[in-house]
């Protein structure tokens, strides 16, 4: 056979725990020796194999698996072949040097008094810390307080000047939509009052 399913053995563990295809059958589509689908079967092979379905990677129908489920002579045709998969790419936590940890209070101290208008979460964000510690910073009450020097996390290295941008500009957005409402708001106490 030419044309194999992607990841065999874990297709062909799927069809012999969810189907009721000969061994035959299931041999030949998965291109591996009928013994060993018995052994799967048996589960004295293929044990640590998680199951992949072929349906769900448009690799078989559930139409072509019934015909072939009635009918044993009937070979199982591939729908499509898959040579990769895709991986989606995941956020990794920003890894901060030990020496650079010292400066993530600071920077979030100069983020207090220079972009006031960013919220606890934008600012643990940008630098890489917890809304605690910015919340703390920000009422003064943080334990180190008074050994903190307000310094600019870009020239730290602990943010870009594009991140840092984008979440100005985020927050400035905020800001005059909560301007408005509340402007909306006195509109209609005022209208109500009269």
């Amino acid at each position: 056979m030419t044309d194999t399913p992607f990841m065999p053995k874990a297709t062909a563990v799927w069809l012999v725990e969810n189907t009721t295809l000969t061994f035959k059958q299931i041999a030949e589509f998965c291109d591996l020796h009928e013994l060993e689908i018995k052994g799967i079967a048996d589960g004295d092979v293929a044990k640590g194999i998680k199951a992949y379905n072929p349906i769900l990677a448009g690799q078989l129908s559930r139409d072509e698996i019934e015909e072939c489920s009635k009918n044993s002579n009937k070979k199982l045709t591939l729908l499509k072949k898959i040579d990769e998969v895709k991986l989606k790419e995941r956020k990794k936590p920003k890894y901060t040097p030990l020496s650079k940890r010292q400066d993530r209070p600071d920077a979030i101290l100069w983020l207090c008094k220079n972009a006031s208008e960013l919220t606890d979460g934008q600012i643990s964000k940008l630098v890489g810390s917890t809304k605690g510690t910015v919340s703390l910073i920000r009422k003064r009450s943080y334990w180190n307080f008074s050994n903190l020097k307000p310094r600019d996390p870009v020239i730290l290295s602990l943010c870009t000047q594009e991140a840092f941008q984008k979440s100005l500009e985020k927050a400035k957005r905020r800001v005059e939509r909560e301007k408005k409402a509340k402007i909306r708001e006195e509109k209609k106490a005022a209208a109500a009052s009269l």
